[in-house]
């Protein structure tokens, strides 16, 4: 037993365990496999700027200086949480003098680029665009609202996944195999570890490395169940033993909500608060569902759903808690309607297809006299002027364009009345047709 903790200072499990090429990186098979899109361009030695996007402790990091390595490029890394413009001024320095003594390229790895502000991020554009630096950033949110449109446009965007339970499995038995030789996990230790990690490799590391560390203390080889519950029960939240992924538990409490299912929307909800996940984050998604699922069935769920974030934003945990709580009872409970977001990913589709068809004259501005002169606005009907307000029979669409039904009311909560209205503005647009026009 004495041989087992001999070693005061043992190597950081982190440091260990970290891959030296890219076949020993677990996981990201989507992107790494044979034929995968980063395998490809590790490969064909092509070096390019990228973003990779994903949840922490999936190996955003790795893959980065992985990359240098395998181009043989010099390596800078930068935290956007401790770093400035100084910083990213330095980093071009450096990467000047590495060209000018011996021709290597420069990768420049931000960590949590999202938390960069617009002129940070701007500061990268010169250097980038004049191949200076391959920029590699790393969010964990999404880039298309964190990461400005002109650096966005210049780097491929690579989705990174939580690892899998079979995935963490392998993290498991490499790190028992390379570092953790002298200790015998049971199998109740080992899944609450991997559970309770979820998806994490760093938190299973760590965890591991506390585990390490106790069970040396301790002066015990053997770990079981009870060992972890007692030693780590401080820096562990409850997860289920199987660890079901965090998005899996986002989808299940979207779609009980969508179910009209209160009960198991509050289950969701408690389950993934428990679970450390940020209120923040969930008050999005409730907001996302109310638009997503309810719409104009019932327009008050998007205000309580504000209200709910507003409040979380105000009182923090775990007072603000109740109020997304209570948001998610009365989106359980409201009118579904999914009408207006089938519509408008139907409306999106067809202009991402269709040509850029002019407006037609009568509904152009007409702000001077020659736009006057070339008949901009002109026979333009003044809805106000009409009947009813409603300029029956007018058109609002490119000449030339297909009729369109996109937005179709449900029978459900204020859109049953919504619908009501629509068919009868569509009957007067009918009848003013057939006034125009009595062959038709």
């Amino acid at each position: 037993m004495s041989d087992l903790f001999a070693q005061d200072h043992p190597v950081p499990l982190a440091e260990a365990l970290r891959p030296a090429t890219l076949d020993e990186v677990i996981g990201q098979q989507h992107l790494l496999g044979p034929g995968k899109p980063l395998r490809l361009a590790f490969e064909a030695r092509t070096l390019h700027s990228l973003i990779l996007w994903g949840p922490p402790g999936v190996g955003k990091t790795t893959l980065a200086r992985l990359m240098a390595d395998a181009f043989d490029a010099e390596f800078i890394a930068l935290s956007a949480v401790f770093s400035g413009v100084k910083d990213i001024r330095e980093a071009v320095s450096r990467a000047e003098i590495t060209r000018a003594q011996n021709g290597r390229r420069t990768i420049l790895f931000v960590d949590e680029v999202h938390r960069f502000n617009k002129a940070q991020q701007d500061a990268f554009l010169p250097y980038v665009e004049g191949g200076l630096l391959t920029f590699v950033g790393a969010t964990t949110e999404n880039p298309s609202f964190e990461v400005n449109s002109a650096l966005l446009s210049r780097a491929s965007v690579y989705v990174l996944n939580p690892l899998s339970a079979e995935e963490m499995g392998q993290l498991f038995e490499r790190a028992c195999a390379k570092a953790l030789q002298g200790f015998a996990f049971d199998d109740e230790a080992r899944a609450r570890l991997i559970g309770q990690a979820d998806g994490d490799a760093r938190r299973l590391i760590n965890l591991l490395e506390q585990t390490r560390t106790a069970a040396a203390t301790a002066g015990r080889a053997h770990i079981d169940g009870a060992f972890i519950d007692n030693t780590l029960a401080q820096s562990l939240r409850r997860f289920d033993k199987g660890g079901e992924a965090f998005y899996d538990q986002i989808s299940a409490l979207h779609k009980s909500v969508r179910g009209s299912n209160p009960d198991a929307a509050l289950y969701w909800l408690c389950r993934m608060l428990d679970g450390g996940t940020d209120p923040r984050y969930l008050a999005r998604r409730i907001v996302r569902m109310a638009w997503e699922d309810i719409g104009l069935a019932d327009p008050r769920a998007a205000q309580v759903a504000m209200a709910a974030a507003e409040t979380y934003e105000r009182l923090g945990s775990p007072e603000g808690e109740l109020a997304l709580a209570e948001a998610v009872i009365y989106m359980a409970m409201a009118a579904k309607s999914n009408a207006a977001y089938v519509a408008y990913n139907a409306a999106r589709d067809f202009v991402a297809r269709d040509g850029s068809r002019p407006v037609p004259l009568h509904l152009r501005n007409a702000p001077t006299r020659l736009m006057k002169e070339l008949d901009y606005g002109k026979n333009y009907r003044y809805a106000h002027d009409e009947a009813d307000g409603y300029a029956a029979g007018e058109n609002y669409f490119p000449e030339g364009m297909p009729s369109v039904d996109w937005y179709r009311p449900v029978d459900r909560g204020l859109e049953i009345k919504i619908g009501e209205k629509l068919a009868h503005l569509r009957a007067l647009d009918r009848q003013a047709k057939n006034s125009k026009d009595p062959k038709d």
